[in-house]
């Protein structure tokens, strides 16, 4: 039995991982991103948080959330969207009570410091590259990456040219 313990710390930054109940492509419709993005906006509103990079892959999604001060409920806030998700496109599911959009846990990693900033914002943006869905993060539409081109972060090309280096080691999937 895994002893895995969450680390939650007030004001934290997160990277999470959330996929689908059996990496179903949930996310392939654009209607079930857009019922995603309803999710977000109205738990935001209940309990504030900011999104610093975002991407919605079909079966999966990585986000970098910053949380305010004094708070650390990361789990309380993805309870809520899973549950709003879930309610509107879900099925039936095999477990009484549930429907089966997502997987029942999600992965996160607490952000140390501005490098382990960048390098997950990085493989937010290159991920759907790195799963062959476009050759160029720019080309995929459920990404926070053109804002950060936008904001001067990134070239429009950055992540044509194959893997990033400062990323080679990590996987979050």
């Amino acid at each position: 039995m895994s002893e895995y313990r969450r680390v939650y710390i007030p004001g934290g930054s997160y990277f999470f991982t959330v996929v689908t109940y059996r990496r179903r492509p949930v996310f392939s419709e654009s209607c079930n991103v857009a019922v995603l993005r309803a999710a977000f906006k109205q738990v935001m509103a209940a309990k504030p948080f900011e999104i610093d990079a975002i991407v919605v892959l079909p079966d999966h999604l990585h986000c970098l959330w910053r949380l305010p001060n004094g708070d650390a409920d990361f789990s309380g806030r993805w309870r809520e969207i899973k549950k709003y998700v879930s309610k509107r496109i879900g099925d039936s599911g095999r477990r009484p009570g549930e429907r089966d959009v997502w997987q029942r846990r999600f992965w996160e990693h607490a952000i140390r410091d501005e490098n382990d900033w960048r390098r997950h914002v990085d493989y937010i943006h290159f991920n759907p590259v790195k799963h062959g869905l476009v050759s160029s993060p720019g080309e995929w539409p459920y990404s926070s990456f053109r804002k950060f081109v936008s904001a001067g972060w990134y070239d429009v090309g950055w992540g044509a040219g194959g893997l990033p280096d400062n990323i080679k080691n990590i996987d979050c999937e």
